[in-house]
């Protein structure tokens, strides 16, 4: 599974490195390539940001340069994710499917968002991790990464998947107990 985050801060993804994912990559089961959105700006002091297209607060990310940095990525077989808070909620059966995938491009808002114009060109899907708002996208991307790179064959052996929580089997074991102690 390769996964390709584009990202304003890509030291965040540090904690990647470590434990089972650290592992996963070490053994090539999984990618992890971190793009800096920044790397892409024309603007001789790396801007990245601007104010919104018809005004508001705050400021957004710039099309060009967050269009930029998926062109470098950019693969017909991929299916690009942008983590935000209006966008469906993660659960174990989208991160099941999402498994399936051989290519994400994941991509994390910052300031105020992500200028729409792109957002509507490139973005197949739009996920949140819970309704709240962090600072931006990269700690939700982290949790993608983690819970989707579980499911991928190696990381973890067959019966650590087939036994957790989320699993049904799971469900219909508690369930059976819960029967047998009334």
């Amino acid at each position: 599974m390769k996964f390709d985050v584009l990202t304003l801060f890509p030291d965040m993804f540090d904690v990647l490195k470590q434990s089972i994912l650290g592992r996963a990559q070490q053994e090539n089961l999984i990618e992890v390539n971190l793009i800096n959105i920044r790397d892409f700006s024309k603007n001789k002091h790396k801007k990245v940001d601007d104010t919104p297209y018809g005004g508001g607060a705050g400021m957004i990310m710039r099309p060009d340069v967050v269009y930029d940095a998926y062109k470098s990525v950019k693969d017909e077989q991929a299916k690009v994710i942008f983590m935000s808070p209006q966008g469906k909620k993660l659960n174990q059966k989208m991160v099941e499917n999402l498994s399936k995938e051989t290519h994400l491009i994941i991509l994390c808002g910052h300031y105020e968002g992500i200028d729409q114009r792109v957002l509507d060109r490139i973005v197949d899907e739009e996920i949140s991790i819970g309704d709240y708002v962090l600072t931006g996208g990269e700690i939700p991307a982290m949790v993608l990464i983690d819970s989707v790179s579980r499911y991928v064959e190696g990381v973890l052996k067959k019966d650590s998947i087939y036994e957790e929580s989320f699993s049904n089997r799971i469900f219909r074991i508690s369930a059976i107990h819960k029967t047998r102690s009334i």
